[in-house]
């Protein structure tokens, strides 16, 4: 469950305020800070799942890319600061983050080429919030990972079922693939992931 603390702050005052020790996370969501919920075993499975998977293929590959445990993303202007589940971060891209050396704050689409949030009660944030932000930041590619079907019909089906959603940045909009069981995904950034939901979850 969200918990949403009362007063609406900056982003800069957020950074500043955002505790180093205190075990909690939080994000910022359009000025209000959000103290996010314990993530439940099942989640971290499948958030490590795949850290561990994109990795190997980082290296094996040696793509120029890295995935960071705690950077944050920044919605151009927007008094909004997202950690999402596993960032994939074109290490290339970094001579034009202000903010990186010193935060660790990411603001511009192209230091992104995939953004993968891993639902939980949570949810509308993952699919309406953080998509349309991170699509208008132009992110590349960004997943939903649906591992317990918590999302609306409308996203994920009739009967519900556990549903990975790939959505490619075309023409500034996100397109969106939805797979399941043994569907091989398909990702535009890592063209030779051979992994399906039914692995991942």
């Amino acid at each position: 469950m969200l918990q949403t603390l009362p007063n609406l702050i900056n982003f800069e005052k957020f950074v500043d305020w955002l505790p180093e020790t205190s075990g909690m996370r939080y994000e910022l969501h359009n000025g209000s800070i959000v103290k996010m919920a314990q993530p439940v075993g099942e989640h971290e499975e499948v958030k490590g799942f795949l850290t561990i998977k994109l990795s190997g293929m980082i290296d094996r590959l040696d793509l120029p890319y890295l995935i960071p445990n705690q950077a944050l993303i920044r919605p151009n202007g927007k008094d909004s600061g997202y950690f999402p589940d596993v960032l994939v971060v074109n290490r290339a891209n970094l001579k034009n983050e202000k903010l990186w050396k010193k935060e660790s704050i990411l603001s511009d689409g192209f230091s992104i080429p995939l953004v993968i949030e891993v639902i939980s009660t949570n949810w509308r944030d993952d699919y309406h919030l953080k998509f349309a932000d991170y699509e208008e930041m132009g992110i590349l590619e960004y997943w939903i990972v649906d591992y317990a079907a918590l999302g609306r019909r409308s996203f994920i089906g009739n009967p519900k079922q556990p549903t990975i959603l790939v959505g490619n940045l075309v023409d500034g909009e996100y397109q969106i693939s939805k797979f399941r069981d043994g569907d091989r995904l398909i990702s535009q950034t890592f063209s030779e992931l051979n992994l399906t939901p039914k692995q991942i979850f």
